[in-house]
C-alpha cells in the first residue's frame, strides 16, 4: 500500500485496533504501524483472526497484541487504556451465517459494540470509527445508495448493523463521543480468508478456479455489486479517525467506489486473469440478498477529503496475485 491518507505526526498517537488480525483490520494495523505510529493495538479472540496477520504486523516494535473477546466488557476497558483512537472493525460478517445463528450475532455485534462505545468513553479515547455496512440498507430500491435512505433489514446481520448505528447515534449526543461509522461495501484484497462455509465470493471463485472445485453463483449471476478494494477501507478508516472537521461526526459514510459489476463480470474476470476456462455452477438464490448494490461516496468525499485510490479492475489484479502466491503449492 503506497498512497498515504494523513498529514498528521502519528509519532505521540496511540491507536487501538479491534478485530484487527482479521482482513480488514490487519490492513488499518498495518497502515498505522507502516507510518510511525507510536503504538498500535490489535484487540482479537483470533474467532475471525489469522496467526500470519498477526506475523506481518509483529515486525514493527510499537506493535502490541491483545487477546480478548468484545462480549467481555472488563477486557474492552482493558484493552482501551492509554488508547486516542479506535478503528472497531471486530465483528461477525456472514448474511446467511446471521440467518442461522441471530443471537450470535447480536451477542458479538451489538452487545460487543455496546461494550466498545463504554470503553472508549471511560478511557477518553478522542475519537472512535467502526465497520457498518452497505446491508442496511435492505429493501430500499434507489440506486445509488444514499445514506440517507434506508429500508428494512434482510438479515439478523443487517439488524445488527444497524442497530449499531443507533447506537452510535445515542453514544454521540448522550456521552459526547467523537465518532463515525462506514457502511463497507463488497471490501475485498489480499488475506481475504477463501475458506470456511461463509468465505467472500472474491477468494472462492480464486481458489475454486485455481484448484478446479466447483465455484458457485447465486441466482443467475446478474445481481451487482459495488466491489471495494481494502485500500480504500484502510484510506476511510485513516481519515476517519483523524479528522478535525467536526461536521464529519456523527455520520455513517458509504465506503465503496461507486461503480458496479454483476457477478457473472467478476468471475470471467477472474477467469480471464487466471488464464482458465473453468465453468461456475449455478444455484438457487441465497436468502436476504440484495438485488443490486451501488453507491454514493459524495458525503465520505465531501467531509472526509475520501477519493478511492484503486478501481476493481486494479484491485482484482492485485487480489489474484496474491491468492496465486498462496495457493501455487
Amino acid at each position: 500500500m503506497t498512497n498515504t491518507f494523513h498529514t498528521k505526526d502519528l509519532s505521540q498517537q496511540s491507536f487501538l485496533v479491534t478485530g484487527g488480525a482479521g482482513f480488514i483490520g490487519s490492513h488499518i494495523a498495518e497502515y498505522l504501524l507502516k507510518h510511525g505510529a507510536k503504538k498500535v493495538r490489535v484487540f482479537d479472540n483470533m474467532v475471525n483472526g489469522f496467526q500470519q496477520n498477526l506475523e506481518t504486523l509483529q515486525q514493527y516494535p510499537a506493535f502490541e497484541f491483545v487477546q480478548g473477546d468484545i462480549r467481555n466488557a472488563e477486557a474492552c476497558q482493558q484493552a482501551c487504556e492509554g488508547i486516542d483512537y479506535i478503528s472497531h472493525q471486530a465483528a461477525l460478517g456472514s448474511v446467511p451465517r446471521s440467518i442461522k445463528e441471530p443471537l450470535y450475532f447480536n451477542e458479538v455485534n451489538v452487545l460487543g459494540f455496546i461494550n466498545m462505545l463504554k470503553a472508549a468513553v471511560d478511557n477518553k479515547v478522542q475519537q472512535f470509527v467502526y465497520a457498518s455496512s452497505s446491508s442496511v440498507y435492505g429493501d430500499e430500491p434507489t440506486l445509488p445508495k444514499r445514506e440517507d435512505r434506508i429500508g428494512n433489514c434482510l438479515s439478523p446481520y443487517a439488524a445488527t448493523k444497524k442497530t449499531n448505528e443507533l447506537y452510535a447515534q445515542v453514544f454521540a449526543d448522550v456521552y459526547g463521543l467523537k465518532l463515525m461509522g462506514f457502511r463497507y461495501f463488497n471490501v475485498f484484497g489480499p488475506r481475504q480468508d477463501p475458506d470456511g462455509p461463509y468465505a467472500a465470493v472474491i477468494p472462492l471463485f480464486v481458489k475454486g478456479i485455481m484448484k478446479n472445485t466447483p465455484v458457485y453463483i447465486n441466482g443467475d449471476g446478474e445481481q451487482t455489486r459495488d466491489f471495494t478494494f481494502v485500500e480504500n477501507a484502510v484510506q476511510v478508516n485513516v481519515k476517519g479517525m483523524l479528522t478535525d472537521n467536526e461536521a464529519a461526526l456523527k455520520k455513517v459514510y458509504n465506503v465503496a467506489i461507486g461503480e458496479n459489476y454483476t457477478v457473472n463480470y467478476l468471475f470471467n474476470k477472474c477467469r480471464e486473469q487466471l488464464a482458465s476456462n473453468f465453468e461456475p455452477t449455478y444455484r438457487e438464490p441465497r436468502a436476504g440478498d440484495i438485488r443490486n448494490s451501488l453507491a454514493d461516496i459524495s458525503l465520505a468525499k465531501s467531509l472526509l477529503g475520501y477519493q478511492p485510490t484503486k478501481r476493481f479492475d486494479d484491485g482484482l489484479i492485485e487480489t489474484i496475485e496474491y491468492f496465486k502466491h498462496k495457493y501455487k503449492s
